[in-house]
């Protein structure tokens, strides 16, 4: 497959000078100064191909945001080298402009004042795009998303949903090959989060779009992403496919079982594996992923009075904990 977006030995350091408090501290300052070094990003290397979603994770602070920033040319990388669609984004060329858009959660880049069809109108300008296909892509995005009703309204005084559909309208309107996605559903309520994960799986899946997406909504990473990037403290600390990284650190899986009558006692369920949470009517399970199944099909047969059994995977986010937590007591 083609690869889109390479990086090779990218990083970004930050100088800053240390300063104590006090008068005395202030003077002292204006002959001697500590330097101080941050690596937000330090020698990463990844590639990405054609129509991929990747799923970017990390704290805060471990250098997601400044990836980005420097895939989309925003910011000068320290060292290393990083190509976005043959292009280097830091020498900000318009061609390479016209070709991907950046999304921050965070950020707005729509006119909080003016309607959203304004600031529409302003990026089709910007992105010179012709009459047919403003009219093209911009009819699809918002029947997609379902905003025709609020494209005319101000946008301060559209909700958060409302106004990140609308943030992604402008960002599509110029249909470009790669889109950068930091935090898009930060904020937002579920219904709106679920809204906005299905319409980037549409789009993804139609317009083979390569995307990356950083989230702190694991069920944005469950639902978009097979392949996963974790970093942190500017190193990445795995690159994979998200089934293996569940496969790798966690050796079993959730057994949620529920009990109608009465329910069950303790002792009668213990021998089907570790228990999480235990009420009489319902029991989480932790039990070995190779021993699941037989474990679900004994406790059916049994002369419990079961009423439902699911089996699940451990949450992302536990597993991505865990991972953090490894490496830095190594």
């Amino acid at each position: 497959m083609d690869e889109i977006i390479k990086v090779k030995n990218l990083s970004k350091h930050y100088e800053y000078y240390k300063k104590e408090t006090g008068l005395l501290s202030s003077v002292k300052n204006f002959f001697i100064r500590e330097n101080k070094k941050i690596k937000a990003v330090d020698n990463i290397n990844f590639s990405i191909s054609k129509g991929e979603l990747v799923g970017f994770l990390g704290p805060n602070g471990a250098g997601k945001t400044t990836t980005l920033k420097m895939l989309s040319g925003i910011v000068t990388p320290t060292s290393g080298e990083c190509a976005v669609l043959g292009y280097i984004p830091e020498d900000r060329e318009y061609d390479y402009q016209r070709k991907f858009a950046l999304v921050m959660g965070q950020k707005n880049q729509l006119w909080r004042d003016l309607p959203a069809m304004d600031s529409f109108i302003l990026t089709k300008e910007i992105y010179k795009i012709n009459d047919n296909d403003f009219k093209k892509n911009l009819d699809e995005l918002v029947s997609i998303l379902d905003i025709a009703d609020i494209i005319h309204i101000q946008v301060r005084k559209l909700s958060l949903g409302q106004r990140m559909k609308c943030e992604l309208v402008a960002a599509l309107l110029h249909n470009p090959k790669v889109l950068f996605l930091d935090e898009p559903t930060i904020g937002l309520d579920v219904v709106a989060q679920k809204n906005i994960r299905d319409f980037l799986k549409l789009y993804n899946e139609k317009n083979k779009t390569t995307i990356m997406l950083t989230s702190h909504y694991m069920e944005d990473i469950k639902q978009l992403c097979k392949r996963v990037i974790i970093i942190d403290h500017g190193h990445i600390i795995y690159d994979g496919q998200l089934d293996s990284l569940i496969k790798k650190y966690t050796p079993h899986k959730l057994l949620t079982v529920t009990f109608n009558n009465d329910g069950v006692k303790k002792e009668e369920i213990e021998k089907y594996g570790t228990i999480r949470k235990y009420n009489p009517h319902a029991v989480l399970f932790e039990v070995v992923r190779e021993k699941v199944k037989n474990i679900a099909t004994e406790i059916l047969l049994s002369k419990l009075p079961v009423d439902d059994i699911i089996i699940d995977e451990v949450e992302v986010d536990d597993i991505v904990r865990q991972i953090f937590t490894e490496k830095r007591k190594n």
